[in-house]
Formats: structure tokens, sequence, C-alpha cells
């Protein structure tokens, strides 16, 4: 799958065999299939409290790489279409929309100590 050939190929490279993958509390992460893929590949996930605010700015580029990959209602007509779209897209992440997460982090973690780890407009 696309998330393994992702994972296998960034997790261990990057940071050697002793890292942590992050993940929020969605549901689809909390799958029994998804626990289990997991299990079997032998990934240490990283505690998640319930509820806890997404303090990851990944989530915001998942969401512009969403609205790139899908523009203009594109469809694709093979799994093979969609990850080189998604490929493509990943590598043109813009320097500017990195270096707005990054900034804004401060502002970020600033609201959830204001407060209390409760919800915040991120």
């Amino acid at each position: 799958s696309l998330f393994s050939e992702l994972q296998g190929a960034s997790g261990p490279r990057l940071c050697g065999n002793d890292w942590v993958f992050q993940q929020d509390n969605a549901a689809v992460h909390n799958a029994r299939l998804t626990k289990e893929f997991f299990q079997e590949n032998n990934i240490t996930l990283l505690d998640h409290p319930a509820c806890s605010p997404d303090l990851n700015p990944v989530e915001n580029i998942w969401g512009w790489m969403a609205r790139d990959v899908y523009k203009n209602g594109h469809q694709f007509q093979t799994a093979d279409a969609l990850r080189e779209a998604i490929f493509y897209t990943w590598s043109n992440v813009p320097t500017s929309l990195l270096e707005t997460l990054a900034s804004c982090k401060p502002k970020r973690l600033f609201e959830v100590i204001n407060k209390n780890g409760g919800a915040t407009h991120y």
C-alpha cells in the first residue's frame, strides 16, 4: 500500500531503527486493521491521549495536499495514477507553507495552554 511504501522507506531511513510513529485518535487510526498492521510490522506508536489537541502541522500539509491532488474535481482511474499524483504533490509542497506552519507553532502551543488543553481554532 501507499502507506507502507512511505512508512517503510522513511521511518528507519530518517531515524534509524529506534523511531516512534505519531498519529491522532481519528477513528480510522483506531480501526482493528490499522492496529493489526502496526503490531504485525513492529511499529511503535506514540501514546496519544483521547481528545488531545492536534499540534502536528503535518495535518495541515495533508489537507493542502488533498486539495491540490483533487483540485477541479479530479478523479483518478487507477491507484498508480493517484499514487503518482500524491508523490508529485508531496515533492512540490511550497516552502512558504512549511515556513508558515513552523512560524505559527508557538501560537498554537500558547493557545493550547490558554485553553487548558481544550480545542483550538487550528
